[in-house]
């Protein structure tokens, strides 16, 4: 039986509305290279130096969360030649088979990666990764704002507790991520974001739903403008994009001074890394691009530009001093011992985890 017009006008409409979602690379163009990569995490700059250096066409498209990009590669996205994903992430594609091993004979500059950032627990032996950047979630805030209304700005008390919560009410975002918000909850109430106790993770659920009221969005990127602008006083969001929203705020001369700081209780360490995706089709482009950017000044773009922290021994000597001092970006020693990173969880967990998200955004 054929089905009706109106099925049909359903279907195309579905189809529409999922097509740019699931939407991939060409796969045949020629000299171009496809990084699937985190919004603002290569400048203009570096990416105009390589075009130059290889002859060839760097495009992006670009994801706010590592669940949002394994989600599209899982629905069926190919032609990708490089990924930027977080350790677990990396543990997933791994586990997954997704991923090219790395050739290291055509990496000359691996050894420039500094030695606590090699073999990882999420890649033993770096067979599949290579160390790009790393960040910290942290608090990003106005800091006169703050500081007018006696705030604290070392705790995540300050998006968690409606004692300070009532007092900045619609001025506060969270990221719109499970693992990231549910992180800092459980930090907060001193349980580890490696925990696998799901009546500890109920604990960060309800603290959380107590919380949300005051908050005016969960925000992955726009936080950065808000921020900027003025509009928001307090982001939960990653230390480069804090970095940035400081730097515009700076450029617009806006009144205001944007600061971040990392919460006393702790927060999570993100160590991202290049891998190369099983569909690419220029790995020799891909790996050409990883040791370009394993060099020492290309490397230092990345903190002095983006204001993320750097795993490349060889671009110290490139960062600006400023930016190589700021805690938020290169935690010292006793930040470090209160950062954890996010670990990939088994599927029992995962499914508590995604039924608790989802009461946490319907509610």
């Amino acid at each position: 039986m054929k089905s009706s017009p109106y099925r049909w006008r359903r279907f195309l409409a579905l189809m529409l509305s999922v097509a740019p979602w699931l939407a991939s690379p060409p796969l045949s163009a020629a000299g171009t290279l496809y990084l699937y990569n985190w919004n603002n995490y290569i400048s203009d700059e570096t990416v105009k130096r390589f075009e130059a250096h290889c002859n060839c066409r760097l495009k992006q498209d670009y994801y706010s969360d590592n669940e949002e990009m394994l989600a599209k590669l899982e629905a069926g996205a190919v032609g990708y030649d490089i990924l930027v994903p977080t350790g677990n992430a990396v543990e997933s594609l791994v586990r997954r088979r997704a991923l090219r091993p790395i050739e290291k004979a055509q990496l000359p500059r691996l050894n420039n990666i500094k030695p606590e950032f090699l073999n990882a627990w999420y890649d033993p032996g770096n067979r599949h990764s290579v160390p790009y950047a790393t960040s910290v979630t942290l608090l990003g805030f106005n800091a006169d704002k703050m500081q007018e209304l006696g705030l604290p700005t070392d705790s995540w008390a300050l998006i968690f507790e409606p004692k300070y919560l009532e007092r900045i009410k619609g001025r506060v975002t969270v990221l719109n991520s499970q693992r990231e918000l549910m992180a800092a909850a459980m930090r907060y109430l001193g349980h580890s974001v490696q925990e696998h106790d799901p009546q500890k993770w109920g604990e960060a659920k309800r603290l959380i739903l107590r919380a949300k009221p005051y908050w005016a969005a969960f925000s992955n990127s726009t936080y950065i403008k808000d921020l900027a602008i003025g509009t928001i006083w307090v982001a939960h969001g990653y230390s480069n994009d804090m970095f940035r929203a400081q730097q515009d705020a700076l450029a617009a001369r806006r009144p205001f001074t944007i600061g971040f700081a990392t919460p006393k209780e702790g927060a999570v360490l993100a160590v991202d890394s290049f891998v190369l995706h099983e569909s690419g089709r220029r790995p020799d482009l891909a790996h050409q691009f990883i040791d370009f950017m394993l060099d020492g000044r290309n490397a230092a773009d990345l903190s002095n530009l983006i204001g993320a922290g750097n795993p490349n021994a060889a671009a110290m000597a490139h960062i600006l001093p400023g930016i190589a001092a700021n805690p938020g970006i290169f935690p010292p020693a006793p930040d470090l011992k209160r950062l954890e990173m996010l670990r990939d969880f088994d599927p029992k967990l995962r499914r508590a985890l995604s039924r608790m998200w989802t009461e946490i955004k319907v509610r």
